[in-house]
């Protein structure tokens, strides 16, 4: 069942919006060579519960920590690690998010540790651009296959891949609601967006193929055939106005 929040329900989803955020910029900042990725975990779970918010994806279905940390071949859902340096050259994805008053944020981006390849950094743009693309095609009385054909045409326009696997959703008092949004698919299709509607939109996409594989540990996601992977996400509403991006912060 898909729920339109009213004003009082997006008035604290916006709070949890900006906890979301300001923990995913915060980790983003530290993203430097030597750095654990334990230690950028921490950093997200400290702020989120210094304003009062708990992480939402701790304990989520089991997952273990705040972040889902992701490096290089890895698409999402890598999880934090005392034993894990960054490198410089790395490309790291970190998705998270937080939960207050009972309402929920999520957000995703992908960092550049040091100096990275010309690969690495188109990869990235094209990821971002994409998600842009995507909010931009989400117009009250359009449908869901907007955004995922949005996505879909300027990625592979840009000679990259949308992972098919996993796809965005809606958010609001639980952490995944209805609907799905997908990546890929044709305009025109799929459930009328309307306002009041929350979405979290978050191109996957591979410098190579688009299929992936799961390794043992249940959680970490790879590009099946070893290529970079770059992942960006906001959660948005649905406006008379336009999408409005809930997921923004200054810290």
């Amino acid at each position: 069942m898909i729920v339109l929040k009213t004003a009082r329900e997006l008035k604290v989803m916006k709070e949890a919006c900006r906890i979301s955020a300001g923990a995913l910029q915060i980790a983003g900042k530290a993203v430097e060579p030597g750095i654990t990725t334990a230690e950028l975990d921490k950093l997200a779970e400290d702020y989120i519960l210094s304003q009062g918010a708990k992480p939402n994806f701790k304990n989520y279905h089991g997952y273990p920590a705040t972040a889902c940390i992701s490096i290089n071949n890895e698409v999402i859902h890598g999880i934090p690690s005392r034993n894990r340096k960054l490198k410089q050259g790395d490309i790291v994805s970190i998705d998270l998010g937080a939960e207050f008053e009972g309402y929920h944020g999520d957000n995703a981006a992908t960092f550049a540790c040091g100096d990275i390849s010309p690969e690495a950094k188109r990869l990235m743009d094209i990821t971002e651009q994409s998600l842009y693309k995507g909010i931009a095609a989400a117009v009250s009385g359009g449908r869901i296959g907007d955004i995922s054909n949005a996505v879909q045409s300027f990625v592979e326009a840009n000679g990259l891949s949308v992972v098919r696997k996993f796809v965005g959703h809606g958010i609001g008092t639980a952490l995944h609601e209805a609907p799905e949004v997908p990546n890929f698919g044709p305009a025109g299709r799929g459930i009328r967006l309307m306002p009041g509607m929350t979405l979290a939109i978050e191109p996957m996409v591979n410098a190579g193929g688009s299929d992936v594989k799961i390794l043992p540990d249940g959680w970490t996601v790879l590009t099946k055939d070893g290529s970079l992977s770059a992942h960006f996400e906001h959660t948005i509403v649905i406006t008379s106005d336009g999408p409005k991006i809930m997921t923004l912060c200054e810290v």
